[in-house]
């Protein structure tokens, strides 16, 4: 098992759904003091909001349907983006549906910390782990990834 080290300002993704930019915006001012001791990302109109409602820098992605969520995924799995807060409408259908499957598998792919609703974040970013230091567990993926590479393959053609 391999292990990576979150130093204690984490990394940290707020998406929402159109529906739920309201809630995410509400609940980042209630946190702000909290949030403030993070680096904060986000995708496309969800990040000009939080941008502008709390006086933060945060990095922007594309909007979701655009890449967006693709763009979290591959932060997610080069070990920039370690916490996911994603305030998602579970009632009405996403046209980029399969991109935030997608998103939120990776995210367990690379056990990172993730809240898609208010009462899970509340518990995410008040826990005492998100102010100190934590070493995250990782599945190693080397025979995984060598099982993939036909080079090292005895049949693979040349």
């Amino acid at each position: 098992m391999e292990q990576d080290l979150l130093q204690a300002a984490k990394h940290i993704a707020l998406v929402a759904h159109d529906n739920k930019k309201d809630d995410l915006l509400t609940w980042a001012r209630y946190n702000r003091e909290r949030l403030v001791e993070h680096k904060l990302y986000a995708t496309g109109t969800t990040g000009w909001l939080l941008e502008r409602e709390l006086g933060l820098e945060i990095k922007r992605f594309q909007s979701g349907p655009l890449g967006g969520d693709q763009q979290l995924g591959a932060a997610i799995s080069e070990s920039v983006i370690n916490c996911l807060i994603f305030f998602w409408d579970p009632l009405q259908a996403q046209p980029h549906d399969p991109d935030v499957r997608a998103l939120l598998r990776i995210a367990v792919v690379w056990n990172i910390p993730v809240a898609m609703n208010r009462a899970t974040a509340d518990f995410l970013i008040t826990s005492p782990l998100m102010s100190r230091e934590y070493t995250r567990q990782l599945v190693d993926y080397t025979d995984y990834r060598r099982r993939l590479d036909l080079s090292q393959r005895p049949d693979a053609i040349e």
